[in-house]
């Protein structure tokens, strides 16, 4: 991990944090992400997959020098495997300790199988931890993944940063961590957790931005190259796909092209690589023939 350092100042220090670690935000996403650092709220982002919401939690822990602690949404997720659960196996052998040991005060034993030792800290409790390096940068990515449920589990987090434990007590962290909530939006978040946060709808930059993007993070790719990628993507984002491809999607294009030492889009090589960019069959049915041949036209046009 890097050495610690300030939070930016203002809205072009936060933009200039990005861009070190290549990040090429616009100016909006930017303004969203300093106000929540400087006012202590989550923040929360909304997209498309692959136009770079999770990124900005791994930018932040890099360039701020906290730790990273995510946490990975998916159906079924519960508090045992978000924020805690008892080590009931060595609680069990402290049981059978203590009888063997003729220790049969049970107040007393109770009180000593639920202390912290005992416990599991999961992502949601390691956050709230003190850290030597500053608060961590908590990431809760894909919340829209998880049951509706859940998030009533991360209400007090995100109000109080605080996790209540009945055998324990409440935990408060001593700083509130940096939170940084993503959804794709295959269902609506609630509007109780919405209200804890700074909202931010992250779209697909525009041709100018993304053609930037590329040139940052596939430094070997030629310059007619690069520029003829971009345009493909942003025409097939056009089409009326089951999942266009995002940023991360034309990352990977882009890598592969260049992995192949293509010089320019040809029919042979955007068919043969095509699987990098759309990732369900019936979208590379659809760019077949002439419909593939065109778009390649148009990206190939004046390049």
């Amino acid at each position: 991990m890097t050495k610690p350092s300030a939070l930016p100042t203002s809205v072009d220090g936060m933009l200039e944090l990005l861009t070190s670690r290549g990040y090429l935000a616009e100016r909006s996403l930017a303004t969203v992400t300093y106000l929540s650092l400087k006012m202590g709220r989550p923040l929360f982002l909304e997209g498309e997959a692959g136009v770079g919401k999770t990124e900005i939690a791994k930018v932040l822990s890099a360039a701020l020098g906290r730790k990273l602690i995510r946490l990975q949404c998916y159906e079924g997720l519960d508090v045992s495997s978000a924020v805690y659960e008892w080590n009931s196996a060595s609680q069990m052998i402290a049981i059978r300790l203590a009888e063997a040991a003729g220790d049969t005060d049970r107040d007393q034993l109770a009180s000593d199988i639920f202390a912290e030792r005992y416990l599991i800290k999961r992502p949601l409790l390691q956050a709230l931890e003190p850290d030597v390096n500053g608060a961590p940068v908590l990431l809760i990515d894909e919340l829209d993944r998880a049951d509706e449920a859940f998030e009533a589990y991360l209400l007090e987090i995100l109000s109080d940063f605080q996790v209540t434990i009945p055998e324990l007590g409440t935990v408060k962290a001593p700083a509130p961590p940096i939170v940084i909530v993503t959804s794709n939006r295959t269902r609506e978040i609630h509007d109780a957790l919405k209200r804890r946060c700074l909202y931010h709808w992250v779209d697909y930059p525009n041709a100018e931005r993304e053609l930037a993007i590329v040139k940052s993070r596939v430094p070997g790719i030629s310059a007619k190259l690069s520029q003829q990628v971009v345009k493909f993507v942003q025409a097939l984002r056009d089409q009326d796909f089951y999942k266009s491809p995002g940023v991360a999607e034309t990352l990977d294009w882009a890598t592969a092209l260049t992995e192949l030492d293509a010089r320019s889009l040809t029919p042979q090589v955007v068919g043969d690589t095509l699987g990098a960019l759309l990732k369900y069959q019936d979208d590379i049915q659809r760019m077949q023939g002439d419909a593939l041949a065109k778009v390649i036209k148009e990206a190939t046009s004046d390049t």
